[in-house]
């Protein structure tokens, strides 16, 4: 079982690689989805921010950004682009999800909660960008 600094950790990490992760999404799509994918950034950045401070009474250093990513896969054009997206809006939600089942205080809880929440609603906007994707899953980060 992951502890509740482990599970904030990990969501940490999940979150610097988001971000970076739509810096790959934003240079692949034409100027009117950009703005999507500034919204998105912005608010992963956000949430990154409030995680560390809360992580920062907990743990000496939080984990900083690792300099790059692996992709899940190739990212060519703002069809590809559109799909990573949705891909880091499910990966993010998965392990908000999981952080919730570890974090007990209410604090974490509600972090957690609001982190999951948001990428879900993120996911299915970027979903609805992408041709023959369902724009809802059940159980987001499942």
């Amino acid at each position: 079982m992951t502890t509740p600094i482990e599970a904030l950790a990990n969501a940490l990490a999940a979150e610097h690689a988001t971000i970076w992760g739509y810096g790959i999404v934003g240079a692949h799509l034409p100027a009117a989805g950009q703005a999507m994918a500034r919204a998105a950034d912005r608010a992963h950045r956000t949430r990154r921010d409030a995680l560390t401070t809360a992580l920062a009474a907990r743990l000496p250093s939080p984990s900083p950004a690792a300099p790059t990513y692996e992709l899940p896969f190739p990212v060519t054009d703002a069809a590809s682009a559109r799909r990573l997206a949705v891909h880091l809006e499910q990966r993010v939600a998965a392990i908000w999800r999981a952080a919730l089942s570890s974090v007990t205080d209410l604090p974490d809880r509600q972090l957690a909660v609001s982190a999951l929440t948001e990428a879900a609603t993120r996911g299915v906007q970027w979903r609805l960008t992408v041709p023959g994707a369902p724009a809802t899953v059940p159980f987001p980060g499942a």
